[in-house]
């Protein structure tokens, strides 16, 4: 007899979960595309996190390895990352997300534009989405939980290089490091600026022909 990871018996759904959402978030942004010339995104990345993952981020929390632990106290079983090519691509996806059934906003935190001190500039969802599935509270239908990002590709450039100096240990100089990209935070945002500025004229330019 196979043994049961900490997501129990509702593991199998959360690809399919992950699925159905992907694929509605995909045919939107062809949609837009279609509409307006702009696809909604460049980059869709998403994960289940792992089981073993999960349990150990429970032990880290001081939670019981449980089902409801790791679907009802921690959302994020299921990520999503966005990287659009310009800051209003961020919020055009948002309202996009917000339109979909079955989904509502469980919490949302604009890093866009309240950047963190340290620089970092990201959206963040959790999302709760409605599904045929029981969920580990016995509702049926069920309720999960989607943990989804969105950045553009500087932001997430910025995040990937943050996130390697946050988990290497022998850095030298770290205080300067921290100082470097905070400054090349702030150059960033100012680039995604200029180039929202320049697609918009481009697209007031096609609108008056």
């Amino acid at each position: 007899m196979e043994r049961q990871t900490i997501y129990g018996k509702f593991e199998p759904y959360l690809e399919y979960i992950l699925e159905d959402f992907g694929s509605r978030i995909q045919e939107a942004s062809k949609k837009a595309k279609e509409e307006t010339g702009f696809k909604l995104f460049e980059h869709y990345i998403a994960r289940v996190k792992t089981a073993d993952s999960m349990s150990e981020k429970c032990l880290r929390k001081g939670l019981p390895q449980t089902a409801e632990s790791a679907l009802k106290q921690i959302r994020d079983s299921i990520g999503i990352r966005i990287v659009c090519g310009f800051v209003d691509d961020i919020y055009r996806t948002i309202d996009v997300i917000k339109g979909l059934d079955g989904v509502s906003i469980y919490n949302e935190k604009d890093y866009v534009s309240n950047a963190k001190p340290n620089g970092y500039r990201s959206y963040h969802l959790i999302l709760e989405v409605e599904t045929d599935f029981e969920d580990c509270l016995g509702q049926q239908p069920g309720k999960y939980f989607i943990e989804v990002q969105l950045r553009t590709i500087a932001m997430d450039s910025w995040a990937s290089l943050e996130h390697q100096m946050k988990y290497k240990n022998d850095i030298k100089n770290p205080e300067r490091i921290v100082r470097e990209l905070k400054r090349c935070a702030d150059e960033l945002a100012s680039c995604d600026l200029s180039m929202q500025t320049i697609r918009d004229l481009i697209a007031e330019g096609g609108d008056n022909e």
